[in-house]
């Protein structure tokens, strides 16, 4: 007989793994999403939550596991929300996040790559240079934390260190609670915004209220102790400022094609910094710039990709919503002598740019790097470019399957090749890269 409050569990066997990372579970003619469990494995479920299509659970026992099971690198795994995969191995990891991109391609787009291009790996721990970490009082403890949210919770994890993020960052989870517990706005610190450059690391702490001259004495003797930066930020983005009034200027390298990039710590880079240098090489691989070429960069950013197609020759021209990332990448194609070869223009990709200049000169070659949304909105207009070659860098599958089955319906393109790129190791985020060609 069960005591009150406890819920009985049921055995059951593994047979997939969801895009979320969860296991499923068939029974009774239903499926069940399974936290903690593994593809093969067979474990004891407890579920937490029946809908109308599926249940889901935890598994609270592990009777039989899986053979790529491994045991997870960090402490918290499991509470802390930051990671979802550490308990499977990184081939198994990159596995699954190659399943889930060919399934997206088959079953949204209806197209498969004539090849699957073998995964980009990088380090899969002290990767992750950029991240936003909550900060809470929680009264019941007398302290404040800091870190990633919980597991499907609101509430900010317990955690005294962080192993995916990059250093110095990953030891100062514990300091920054310390620190920001001893400021008279500790109630009124929301988050705080990890920004690691090669040469220095910055932290953007988001006050809801004026730190106080004390305040002001703690963190900068935050900053000498750790060697770091700290930025204020009391509103929106534009208001973020440094602390003492200036600040080392952040960079990061492609040293393969001898490029430098200056950065703000609240600008979009890449998360991984040595997954971001391959993807990149494995970029030009396939879009293979020459000189005499004319090469579009939509949603450039920085120019992460435009410098590299500068460099190896063609006239590359990047296009980004954000007029202030253009003023950066323009300033950064004057850092590495590439103003003539590089030219960079505001626009906003998600509306008809079908008029604008840039776009209706011929290119020959098109890449793309959207957001989530994906390039939809675009590609009637890169197709009237002319361009025979399209390489297409993907954080979100779904729709860059939705978009790869419009270039090949609509456009003339073939899917040439597709591959996973592991910018987010232990979690089931999946970066992508896919080339297209046309006659």
């Amino acid at each position: 007989m069960r005591a009150a409050g406890q819920r009985e569990s049921q055995r059951m066997t593994i047979v997939d793994l969801t895009q979320d990372g969860r296991g499923v579970a068939r029974t009774e003619g239903k499926i069940m999403f399974v936290e903690d469990a593994l593809p093969g494995e067979t474990v004891d479920v407890i579920c937490l939550k029946r809908r109308r299509n599926h249940d889901e659970g935890r598994a609270v026992a592990l009777i039989e596991a899986a053979a790529d099971r491994v045991e997870p690198l960090c402490p918290h795994f499991g509470v802390c929300g930051g990671c979802s995969l550490q308990h499977l191995s990184g081939p198994g990891q990159r596995a699954a996040k190659q399943k889930v991109l060919l399934d997206n391609l088959q079953r949204i787009g209806q197209v498969e790559p004539a090849t699957m291009f073998p995964p980009v790996t990088g380090p899969d721990a002290g990767y992750r240079r950029r991240a936003r970490l909550g900060v809470r009082y929680v009264d019941k403890k007398g302290r404040v934390l800091v870190g990633f949210r919980e597991r499907a919770k609101s509430y900010v994890a317990d955690l005294d260190a962080c192993p995916v993020l990059a250093p110095p960052a990953d030891q100062l989870i514990h300091p920054l609670a310390e620190l920001i517990g001893s400021l008279s706005i500790r109630r009124r610190l929301a988050q705080v915004e990890v920004s690691v450059a090669e040469n220095r690391a910055a932290l953007v702490l988001r006050v809801l209220d004026p730190p106080t001259v004390q305040d002001l004495e703690r963190l900068e003797a935050f900053e000498r102790v750790h060697n770091v930066d700290l930025y204020l930020q009391p509103k929106g983005p534009d208001t973020v400022r440094p602390l003492g009034g200036s600040a080392t200027s952040l960079r990061f390298s492609l040293p393969e094609f001898d490029l430098e990039y200056e950065f703000l710590p609240t600008d979009f880079i890449q998360v991984n910094g040595a997954l971001n240098r391959k993807m990149v090489s494995r970029a030009m691989e396939l879009l293979a710039p020459e000189p005499g070429q004319r090469i579009l960069d939509l949603f450039c950013g920085l120019g992460n990709f435009t410098l590299p197609i500068a460099r190896l020759g063609a006239a590359a021209v990047g296009i980004e919503g954000d007029a202030a990332l253009i003023d950066r990448a323009r300033a950064n194609a004057e850092r590495n002598g590439l103003s003539a070869q590089a030219q960079f223009h505001p626009a906003n990709l998600f509306e008809d740019c079908s008029d604008l200049p840039w776009l209706r000169e011929p290119a020959d070659a098109v890449f793309l790097d959207p957001p989530r949304a994906g390039a939809q909105e675009i590609l009637p207009a890169v197709a009237q470019t002319g361009a025979r070659r399209l390489v297409y860098v993907s954080c979100h599958p779904g729709t860059l399957a939705r978009d790869a089955g419009i270039l090949v319906s609509q456009h003339g393109f073939r899917l040439r090749g597709a591959g996973i790129m592991d910018m987010f190791p232990h979690t089931a985020h999946v970066e992508s890269i896919a080339l297209f060609e046309r006659d």
